[in-house]
């Protein structure tokens, strides 16, 4: 006997039925096409308004102009506060001054002219920690400054702090970013070029000059007489950001053994960073023979942290 449903009679019979089914079925799900139809047209005017604000937000904090973002992950900032606290004998204040640091990343970004260099948890993580060290004074030498603008936050960072900072710095301010040693200039992705006035044009927007003057000496800091110059005191904090060879940061740090003030503190800028191996390989030989007045601290991101015995 053949199955019901290839029976003519059965099929005259249940006809009407499997009709009535069909459009039964075709109707609700009609209905719930409608239904989820709506609910998605809901949810897309929904991240339409979300993402209305956001864009404007994101005019001020994404890498366009800058090269890199400013937009840390809660994550990341709770690896920065950490990194901090290690560094910093257990500090109950990092987490404010990595909150501060970041407004101030921020607030010099969008009014300054060129850029900060750097991750934003490695910039953030210098202005950061340098001031709840404890520096002995405030004679401040930078060595490489590209713009200007993280020695301006970091003298708004030590100030908060109750320090009063003297700023020295050192660096080429060829037009274009340098490393001795190549010809190639790095074009910036902020198009603007390294020069004293624009460096001077920041400081002025964090309020060097105002309150405290800046010192620049154009030159590299293996120059002889560049060293001269700015050898005429203790330096308190002393960021080494220059010549990122491995030759060219142990001659920076046999340099800085001299000027460094007892218990001052001393940033090895990108070490550990795989962009420069040179820098890293050039801290730890230099510590490796056991001489040095240095003593590391520890590492806040991609900088290495130092106090002079």
């Amino acid at each position: 006997m053949p199955p019901l449903l290839r029976n003519r009679l059965a099929k005259r019979v249940l006809s009407p039925a499997l009709t009535m089914i069909e459009r039964r079925i075709e109707q609700h799900v009609k209905r719930a096409t409608q239904t989820l139809q709506t609910d998605l047209d809901a949810l897309h005017r929904k991240v339409a308004a979300l993402q209305t604000p956001q864009y404007g937000l994101s005019l001020l904090v994404d890498g366009t102009g800058r090269g890199t973002h400013r937009m840390p992950t809660a994550s990341q900032i709770d690896t920065l506060v950490h990194q901090i606290q290690n560094v910093a004998d257990g500090t109950e204040h990092a987490r404010r001054s990595v909150t501060v640091a970041y407004r101030t990343v921020v607030a010099l970004e969008s009014l300054g002219v060129g850029r900060l260099a750097g991750s934003t948890s490695n910039v953030c993580g210098k202005l950061a920690t340098v001031p709840l060290l404890s520096p002995p004074n405030g004679n401040v030498l930078e060595i490489g400054t590209l713009y200007g603008m993280f020695a301006a936050g970091l003298l708004r960072m030590l100030h908060r702090s109750g320090t009063e900072p003297h700023l020295t710095i050192v660096d080429p301010l060829a037009g274009a970013q340098l490393q001795p040693g190549t010809v190639t200039q790095h074009v910036d992705p902020t198009g603007t070029p390294v020069r004293e006035d624009v460096v001077r044009a920041n400081l002025a927007l964090g309020g060097v000059g105002s309150v405290v003057e800046a010192r620049i000496q154009q030159g590299f800091s293996g120059d002889p007489e560049v060293r001269a110059t700015v050898a005429d005191r203790e330096y308190g904090v002393i960021v080494v950001d220059g010549d990122h060879s491995m030759d060219g940061v142990r001659a920076d740090l046999e340099w800085v053994e001299q000027i460094v003030a007892p218990g001052g503190i001393v940033v090895i800028d990108d070490y550990g960073d795989k962009a420069w191996p040179g820098v890293q390989d050039a801290l730890d030989k230099h510590l490796a023979n056991g001489t040095s007045r240095l003593s590391l601290l520890g590492r806040v991101s991609t900088s290495a942290y130092l106090r002079a015995g």
